[in-house]
């Protein structure tokens, strides 16, 4: 295993890595989450024991440590978001393990929007499909900053090179024309352990990292850690005379003595000081959480947005975006909503959707709204956090879709071919 770091680093000191697995149906997506959490030593004895119990072959199926539903069991197939944690010396995790069926699509967007790397699996047998496509777009459109193209089950081609290197070269050319800016390609067996965790001695041709020792290296970023500062206001906490105004940072860093300006009143003033953790801090930085004391006496409340006075974001009642509608209910012009955005929700109403008339479950495309009051937002493209939305059915509170600002929808799964 590629874990081993210096005596002096700890689990707490460990940076955390946010990923999501993708993929077609029975493309091996749980069976390779599994095998890396049991090869890691992250599964607990009494978790194998109950897998082993319900298990039918004459070993564990892996995959029963993430398909926890007994749905799934029973169907054979993952229909919805398994989240786990776990931890090596070197780095925490938390994984999304996502469905790969094409009624389950939406469910990639949700496990991805906050992902830093995307595993998407592809059967070596069958090499790049449409549902391959599809997850590649979305990747790309959720602005996932690392992709690894895992090319499974190469124990059924008998471990032949050529056959990795066809794939690997095919879904290449589909990252490039997606705008996908990085892919790592990894040939593995999640069955059999080749190159989960350690390295496959049937696969010498392969000289790259495995799964693990790659999610293990590869650079976790904060969310604009360099751009201006976005604090959205959770809650207002009142200790006599003052307020504090609590909340995480979505970009950048706020620090004591800069010029702020609270959205949407436009007040601007001085922060006074920053509380973390009940202790004094000079510097509030993303993702950190924390509480804001201002130097004025400004009404401030939830779903404020606290900025840099000189670089505020766009403030407008016009949003133009693309989305991902995950509702069985279509989504159509006239449509009344709730946009919530970062911690604020206002009302808002379908004005156009460009080149459809409508969109069904599980479509991208893009929408116009047009809301109830103005908003702070920034693009998509500069901000993960402050540049997405989701709309809100206003009669049953059902979430509706999932939308990134001024990005642009990709086309059909096979545009990109």
């Amino acid at each position: 295993m590629s874990t081993a770091l210096p005596s002096e680093t700890t689990a707490a000191e460990a940076d955390l890595l946010r990923w999501a697995t993708a993929g077609s149906v029975d493309d091996g997506k749980s069976t390779l989450v599994g095998r890396l959490l049991h090869d890691s030593k992250s599964v607990l004895a009494d978790q194998l024991e109950a897998v082993a119990r319900v298990s039918s072959g004459e070993g564990p199926d892996l995959a029963l440590l993430t398909d926890g539903l007994r749905a799934e069991r029973e169907q054979g197939i993952t229909i919805d978001v398994a989240y786990r944690y776990f931890a090596t010396p070197r780095r925490r995790f938390i994984l999304a393990d996502t469905p790969g069926h094409v009624q389950y699509t939406r469910n990639m967007v949700t496990g991805a929007s906050t992902a830093t790397l995307t595993v998407i699996l592809v059967d070596a047998r069958k090499g790049v499909v449409e549902q391959t496509r599809r997850h590649a777009a979305v990747a790309a459109l959720l602005r996932v900053p690392h992709v690894v193209l895992a090319v499974n089950k190469m124990d059924l081609v008998g471990y032949e090179r050529p056959v990795f290197e066809e794939i690997a070269g095919e879904f290449a050319r589909l990252a490039a024309g997606l705008g996908i800016p990085e892919v790592t390609a990894i040939p593995i067996s999640a069955l059999a352990g080749d190159n989960v965790v350690e390295p496959s001695t049937r696969m010498d041709w392969y000289a790259g990292p495995t799964v693990l020792a790659h999610l293990e290296n590869v650079p976790v970023t904060d969310e604009a850690p360099d751009g201006p500062a976005r604090f959205p206001v959770q809650y207002v906490i009142r200790s006599g005379d003052t307020r504090l105004y609590a909340g995480q940072v979505a970009a950048g860093a706020l620090r004591v003595g800069d010029r702020v300006t609270v959205l949407p009143s436009g007040r601007t003033t001085t922060v006074a000081g920053i509380d973390v953790l009940g202790a004094p801090a000079e510097r509030l930085r993303s993702p950190q959480s924390g509480a804001l004391r201002l130097a004025d006496d400004l009404d401030v409340s939830r779903g404020d947005l606290i900025v840099p006075a000189a670089a505020p974001p766009t403030m407008s009642r016009d949003v133009e975006a693309a989305v991902c509608h995950l509702h069985e209910r279509p989504l159509e012009p006239g449509d009344q909503v709730l946009l919530k955005h970062t911690t604020r929700t206002v009302r808002a109403v379908v004005r156009r959707v460009p080149g459809a008339e409508r969109l069904e479950l599980n479509e991208i495309g893009q929408v116009q709204l047009r809301t109830a009051e103005r908003l702070a937002f920034d693009r998509y493209e500069d901000s993960r956090r402050t540049g997405s939305f989701v709309l809100i059915d206003p009669a049953d509170g059902a979430t509706l879709s999932a939308g990134m600002v001024g990005a642009t929808a990709p086309g059909p799964p096979d545009a990109a071919a």
